[in-house]
């Protein structure tokens, strides 16, 4: 395959994106090529191209996307079993792993010690497909895919492979709620719109608290129960679940006082840097609490994500979270886009 294709080098911050040709690779051993459809712009990704996150530098970002397969080794399979075939439409998961080290074989691919991360990978100029900010992307071994329904419009699956994925993880963590129990979510950006949605469905009550009131009319437009001021979660109110999904330390001291006997904790929001927060290790063992960290997610998650957004896109307005599409050659623009107050939690790139 000696056709060009195009990929965004970001150079670090406050360097604008620059677009470079490159040819398409033959796909090795277990690898899959990708054309990508659509790329969505992710909280990290602003966060790197602010400073906030380290990321190797020079690099292709982006991590949300779905795209059709181009090419494939022989043997990749999907998460379901069944082979990698072109044409099939996809999106992948955040990282691909080993499946050999322990990590893997204790059922936390997320974290193998041998982590390939999408959007995070040093730039290697002779195969720089490694990010979704491009109009292809060569998966490696180890990548969990997921074919999408037709019906699911891009912008709905893209983030499945970053925000929907990891919201199922963090929901099979609380012990899956349903019907009789009450979860707490704080942070109403995509993570916490997703979660609103997807508890609710399995028949939760769920409060979400947030500091903005659009964002808080936006969850009961999804779902929740009630939506609240971030301060105005009652001092004796008490949830079975609280998700914290903003990464603000006020907010996980919300969800570690709301709990109530019994009750699970689970914080996935804090990615960056923050100061400490105190625990009562009294209240904790008193009050049986669990408190569980997630970051990122296992290919089943992947799977839970997509069967999700099949089932429930249309009932819920999914494909209003993203804003866009911008082109590739307006990368700079869209993250610009994604930045500012009151924007859409996702910023659409169609390469």
């Amino acid at each position: 395959m000696t056709a060009p294709a195009r990929y965004a080098r970001w150079d670090g911050v406050g360097i604008p994106f620059r677009l470079v040709d490159a040819p398409l690779p033959e796909p090795g051993p277990g690898e899959v090529l990708v054309a990508v459809d659509l790329a969505t712009v992710c909280g990290s990704d602003l966060h790197t191209t602010r400073g906030r996150r380290p990321s190797p530098v020079p690099g292709v970002l982006g991590h949300e996307q779905v795209g059709h397969v181009v090419a494939t080794a022989p043997g990749p399979r999907h998460v379901d079993g069944t082979p990698v075939r072109a044409g099939d439409r996809i999106v992948w998961s955040v990282a691909a792993s080993c499946g050999r080290c322990l990590r893997c074989r204790r059922g936390i691919p997320q974290k193998c010690t041998d982590l390939h991360k999408y959007g995070h990978a040093p730039l290697d100029e002779a195969r720089p497909f490694t990010g979704g900010f491009a109009t292809h992307c060569l998966l490696a071994p180890g990548t969990a895919t997921v074919v999408v329904p037709d019906p699911v419009p891009d912008a709905v699956a893209a983030p499945a492979s970053c925000a929907t994925a990891t919201v199922a993880a963090v929901l099979e963590a609380a012990g899956s709620p349903g019907p009789g129990e009450r979860v707490l979510v704080t942070g109403a950006g995509m993570l916490g719109v997703t979660a609103a949605a997807m508890a609710a469905r399995a028949g939760a009550e769920v409060v979400v608290a947030d500091p903005h009131p659009d964002r808080r009319e936006r969850a009961l437009r999804f779902g929740a129960a009630a939506a609240v001021d971030a301060d105005a979660v009652a001092a004796g109110d008490r949830f079975d679940v609280a998700c914290e999904l903003s990464g603000a330390p006020a907010a996980v001291r919300t969800c570690l006082d709301a709990l109530d006997v019994g009750g699970v904790a689970v914080l996935a929001g804090s990615v960056s840097p923050g100061p400490q927060v105190g625990l009562d290790p009294e209240r904790l063992v008193r009050g049986l609490h669990t408190v569980v960290g997630v970051h990122n997610y296992a290919p089943r998650h992947l799977a839970a994500a997509v069967a999700f957004l099949a089932a429930e896109h249309d009932r819920a307005p999914f494909a209003g979270l993203a804003a866009g599409p911008w082109a590739l050659a307006d990368l700079d623009a869209a993250v610009a886009a994604a930045g500012r107050p009151g924007a859409a939690p996702r910023q659409a790139v169609r390469p």
